[in-house]
């Protein structure tokens, strides 16, 4: 009988080959040219609306610097709607086939950081809005983000919709890969980081040293500390630099109730790793504003000493719902926090040491260290083909993560070999891009009548 068992179990799930069968026969329902259209739903809500909507619950005084960073370009405005456009996505052709979502993939949540072991590996970096859901929607928010990039930097437009069906190229081929590699051999899979080093090295330089080499230092958390603190009156605390960095006010229930609210997050840790953490005791907290989209929910960052000379920097962000909730269904986790940090841990090839979730007074944070070896790329200055070699990284990234969370066979067997799917993609990221342009000017009206309220940041900002 156990034998029989154990048969059965053995053929339990199609193969390989059946799967891509199973995959590509998807294209009967659903037509890989069917992902080029877009049109905006009849019943599509008024974009300023949809904005001071997602503004609702984060900290007020923030909000304008929000708006502010979203006025840089359409780009900029793309990167910071992300709910804006999981609205639209619901509306747009899906195969059924579920993943574990990045949820805002774009391109400046993408870049380089340290393994536990010391590595600097390239992966998707941003979390926040996770879940299962359809994988062509990651694809999409990925692709239209390289069309409104691409114009942002001044490419011309067939130069931006080369980088973008090298993008989706780049996502089909290397899912093809994952689709007949062993599962294990699928999990250890990093991407070396070292081609974005290299990418830097030529974009930053431009004739003088570059500081690309400065990122994999081992005193890279030395160097943060000593830009990010100061002594007073003996004491190491963050330097208050406002509105971006300062400390909380004396009734901030985070800082309040700190005792309890970072041995929570220290049981969410791996026993090794919380035996790590214990030789630390926390001396400072500041908020510390990050990102486009997340500018206004409560980001803060910890300072915690081992020694007097021994410390290090912790940052621990609010998260809430996803804004893909309204249209995949609400998460299997109680705690937002845990949601990203699982979700997380499902897409990257390797997370931070300190990654882990705590809450407080209904509020939930997600832990890690901050900028350990991580970088992501400025754009502007980038050649037509230093941009695409970027935007290729950021597709195979992209399907690694997707390979790992779904069925790379299906996924694969749909998307085919030849280039259907990759330039109905590329016309959608066209179409869309000029979505995010309007809705840009509406929100730019919206500015200048005094309606929504921008501050305008000193230097741009990046995630």
């Amino acid at each position: 009988m156990k034998q029989k068992w154990w048969l059965m179990s053995q053929n339990a799930r199609p193969t390989i080959a059946e799967r891509l069968a199973q995959g590509k026969a998807l294209r009967e329902r659903v037509p890989r040219a069917s992902h080029a259209l877009w049109e905006p739903a009849k019943d599509r809500r008024d974009v300023v609306a949809m904005l001071e909507e997602s503004s609702i619950g984060r900290l007020p005084e923030l909000i304008p610097i929000r708006y502010g960073r979203m006025t840089a370009s359409p780009f900029a405005f793309l990167r910071g709607s992300a709910g804006v456009m999981a609205f639209d996505l619901a509306a747009t052709p899906t195969t059924g086939i579920q993943v574990q979502l990045c949820g805002d993939c774009h391109l400046m949540n993408f870049g380089g950081f340290g393994t536990p072991e010391r590595n600097f590996v390239f992966d998707i970096t941003d979390f926040d809005e996770t879940l299962p859901g359809p994988w062509e929607w990651d694809v999409k928010r990925l692709a239209a983000s390289v069309v409104a990039a691409g114009r942002d930097i001044g490419l011309t437009e067939k130069a931006a919709q080369k980088a973008v069906r090298a993008c989706v190229r780049s996502y089909r081929e290397q899912m093809r890969r994952y689709a007949g590699m062993h599962t294990l051999d699928l999990w250890y899979e990093r991407m070396d980081g070292k081609p974005l080093l290299d990418l830097m090295q030529r974009v930053y330089s431009q004739g003088r040293p570059s500081k690309a080499s400065a990122i994999c230092d081992p005193r890279s958390n030395e160097n943060l500390v000593a830009k990010l603190t100061e002594v007073v009156d003996g004491k190491r605390r963050f330097r208050d630099k406002p509105p971006l960095i300062f400390h909380p006010s004396g009734d901030n229930s985070v800082h309040a109730n700190s005792k309890r609210f970072l041995k929570h997050y220290r049981d969410t840790l791996q026993e090794d790793r919380r035996a790590l953490l214990e030789r630390y005791h926390d001396i400072d907290t500041a908020i510390k504003v990050v990102g486009v989209g997340s500018v206004g929910t409560r980001c803060l960052i910890l300072l915690l000493m081992a020694e007097e000379d021994d410390l290090l920097v912790l940052q621990y962000k609010e998260a809430v719902a996803s804004v893909l909730e309204p249209f995949v269904g609400k998460s299997k986790y109680p705690n937002h926090a845990q949601r990203v940090v699982c979700g997380q841990r499902i897409l990257q090839s390797a997370s931070d040491m300190f990654l882990g979730w705590s809450s407080v007074d209904g509020r939930d944070f997600y832990f890690r260290q901050l900028r350990d070896m991580k970088t992501g790329v400025v754009l502007e200055g980038m050649s037509a083909s230093d941009f695409t070699l970027y935007v290729t990284m950021c597709g195979a990234a992209l399907a690694r993560g997707h390979a790992k969370s779904g069925d790379a066979a299906s996924i694969s067997g749909y998307l085919g070999s030849a280039e259907t799917f990759d330039d109905a993609v590329a016309s959608f990221a066209c179409a869309y891009a000029d979505q995010a342009n309007r809705d840009y000017n509406m929100m730019m009206e919206a500015v200048k009548s005094g309606h929504i309220v921008a501050q305008t940041p000193a230097k741009k900002a990046r995630t």
